[in-house]
């Protein structure tokens, strides 16, 4: 992991600017929350996902999924079934340049697994940009979490499901997902950077 500062200021610090890409929670903030789904019809984006998505595409900055699915690793879901709900959610939200799931149980101990921060430095890695240098955006602690372990920005976009104390210990959530982005996009670039779209990956 990099050891340069990230792009988002502490508070006090200097005025944060843009990130150089963004990666979303799946389930719960991007599309409402289907316990274990493998069903590509039951997939239903909330309100203003795709748009929030397509600010971003406009505006050159790349985007992601980061997801823990462990219900591969529970035996309730296969690896087709994840990509087959995840190609719907891409149709109906996307396009996001990278898809990047955990299929593990919470008990195995994988380091991809949310709140750790393997899948957002893997995203990151895998769209050329630093991971201090995206903004995760999700509905749960282990989002913002995972964010945070991997020296990036977390928001948290509450919703009916997330935990009051999680909701509490954030000092400024997002309303819902496209309040989020245009807070994002209404930053400065960062000095000496141009924003480039990256090219879409598997």
């Amino acid at each position: 992991m990099s050891s340069r500062p990230c792009r988002t200021a502490p508070p006090g610090g200097p005025s944060p600017t843009r990130p150089g890409a963004v990666l979303f929670d799946r389930d719960g903030t991007l599309v409402h929350d289907v316990p274990y789904n493998g069903d590509p019809e039951l997939v239903r984006p909330v309100a203003g996902a795709a748009d929030a998505v397509r600010l971003l595409r406009e505006a050159g900055i790349p985007t992601g999924v980061v997801s823990n699915q462990s219900g591969i690793g529970r035996g309730l879901l296969t690896h087709d079934e994840v990509r087959r709900v995840n190609a719907r959610v891409d149709e109906l939200t996307g396009p996001f340049d990278v898809w990047v799931y955990c299929p593990h149980r919470p008990d195995e101990g994988c380091p991809c697994r949310k709140p750790l921060p393997g899948l957002v430095v893997e995203a990151a890695g895998r769209l050329g940009v630093r991971p201090g240098d995206c903004a995760v955006i999700g509905d749960i602690a282990a989002d913002v979490l995972a964010a945070r372990a991997a020296g990036a920005e977390g928001i948290l976009v509450p919703n009916a499901r997330t935990r009051p104390e999680e909701t509490r210990a954030e000092t400024d959530p997002a309303p819902d997902l496209l309040t989020a982005v245009r807070r994002l996009l209404a930053r400065p670039h960062p000095a000496g950077t141009a924003a480039r779209v990256q090219g879409r990956t598997a």
